[in-house]
C-alpha cells in the first residue's frame, strides 16, 4: 500500500469489499488525527464561526460517540453508556475544560478498537438493530455491517469537510 507523506495509507486501488471499506474508514479516521496535529489546546477548542460551537476537540469527541454508536450500540447490541454522558450533549461536541486533545484522542483510538474487536470475526452481511425511534428514520430496525461501514465513512468524509475549515481557521493550513 501506498503512504502519503502525511503519514496516511491509500486506501488499495483494487481491493475486496471488505478490504476497502476498512481501508477507507481507516483513512479517514486518519485525517481527523492530521487535522489534529501540532495545535494547542486553546486552538482545538476555537469554532469556526458563530453561532457554530463546533471545534477539532468535539468533532474528535464526537468520533468517539459515533464509533461507540454504530459499532457497540448498534452493531453489536450493546447497552453502553453515551462516551460524554452527563457533560451536556451527548453527541460529543460540547467540550469540557478539564479535557484535553490527548485525553479525547485516547478515548476516540479505544472506541475504534473496541469497534474493531466486535467486528473483526463479521461478515458484511451480518446485522445489528437500530433502536425503534431510530429505525423509523432508515426505514428498518436492521441493519447490515457494510450500510453501518459505509455510513460510518460518510460520516468521516462530512466532518473532515468541517475539520478542513476549523484548521484553515486556527492557523491557515489546507490541504488533505
Amino acid at each position: 500500500m501506498t503512504t502519503l507523506p502525511d503519514g496516511r495509507t491509500v486506501p488499495p486501488p483494487h481491493a475486496d469489499e471488505r478490504l476497502m471499506l476498512e481501508s477507507w474508514l481507516d483513512f479517514h479516521r486518519d485525517t481527523l488525527a492530521l487535522k489534529c496535529e501540532g495545535l494547542d489546546d486553546r486552538q482545538v477548542r476555537t469554532a469556526a464561526v458563530p453561532p457554530s460551537e463546533v471545534s477539532l476537540l468535539g468533532l474528535v469527541q464526537h468520533a468517539a460517540e459515533m464509533e461507540r454508536n454504530w459499532f457497540q450500540r448498534v452493531f453489536g447490541g450493546l447497552d453502553v453508556p453515551p462516551v460524554y454522558a452527563g457533560e451536556g450533549r451527548e453527541d460529543g461536541f460540547e467540550v469540557s475544560h478539564d479535557r484535553g486533545l490527548e485525553e479525547a484522542l485516547a478515548v476516540w483510538r479505544a472506541e475504534i478498537a473496541r469497534g474493531r474487536e466486535l467486528i473483526s470475526d463479521a461478515a458484511l452481511d451480518d446485522a445489528g438493530a437500530l433502536p425503534d425511534a431510530e429505525a423509523a428514520s432508515v426505514g428498518d430496525r436492521s441493519l447490515s455491517l457494510r450500510w453501518i461501514m459505509v455510513h460510518m465513512i460518510e460520516e468521516y468524509a462530512r466532518h473532515n469537510g468541517h475539520a478542513d475549515l476549523l484548521r484553515e481557521r486556527v492557523d491557515g493550513v489546507t490541504g488533505p
